[in-house]
């Protein structure tokens, strides 16, 4: 009986929100196969390694960008046969929700590393493609049932800008009464902070913080 084997990769889809488009940070492969080709940035689990150490590492080295960033976890498992054109390789993906950072730095394997829109990614590299789309689907379904759209915003925020994120991560227009409504009604999604800015239109705005919830309650449902 032949023994099968196979390696482990770990690929990471990172979203943030940049210039009102939700964006991925995509690198240019420097190496075959698909040398020169956009991917998802992401590299071979070492011996050594557990998968989420592979996946911190993989992210410093290859964007310059630090996990404990904002929002980090397990997306999902690929392992068709022939995804990969070096051999039987199965690939543990991870998503990430970030606030919007300054632009990478590539890794000495990769020939470049930017943030690029989602809408306009291109054909990428091995089943990238079908990766990012699951996790911009994870995202924007956990924005309904957890307080997870904070991750994008700085430390504090006005509600104006948390309902941009809802917008720019569902794609729609949302009602700001509305909105405002449900948000300070979710116990424990956001907490004033007793300060205000002007932002808007010169008219000055409260600040708030995330508050202690780990689930919304009630969810946010999108439209």
């Amino acid at each position: 009986m032949t023994r099968n084997t196979a390696a482990v990769t770990v690929d990471l889809v990172l979203l943030t929100i940049r210039e009102g488009a939700l964006q991925v940070l995509l690198i240019r492969r420097g190496i075959p196969p698909f040398e020169g080709r956009w991917a998802l940035p992401g590299g071979f689990v070492l011996p050594s390694e557990t998968l989420d150490a592979a996946a911190a590492r993989e992210l410093r080295e290859e964007t310059g960008l630090d996990p404990l960033s904002g929002h980090f976890e397990q997306l999902s498992t690929y392992g068709d046969p022939g995804r990969d054109p070096r051999g039987r390789v199965v690939t543990v993906a991870y998503l990430a929700l970030l606030p919007d950072l300054p632009a990478p730095t590539a890794g000495s394997d990769a020939a470049g590393a930017e943030w690029r829109p989602v809408s306009s990614a291109g054909e990428l590299a091995f089943d990238h493609a079908r990766i990012l789309a699951d996790g911009v689907e994870r995202a924007r379904a956990k924005l309904e049932y957890t307080p997870l759209a904070t991750a994008f915003c700085p430390p504090e925020f006005t509600i104006g800008e948390l309902r941009a994120v809802y917008e720019t991560v569902w794609r729609t227009r949302l009602d700001p009464r509305n909105f405002h409504r449900k948000v300070t009604g979710a116990s424990g999604f956001v907490e004033p902070t007793g300060e205000t800015v002007i932002r808007e239109r010169g008219r000055p705005a409260q600040l708030y913080r995330r508050g202690t919830a780990t689930l919304l309650h009630p969810a946010l449902l999108r439209p």
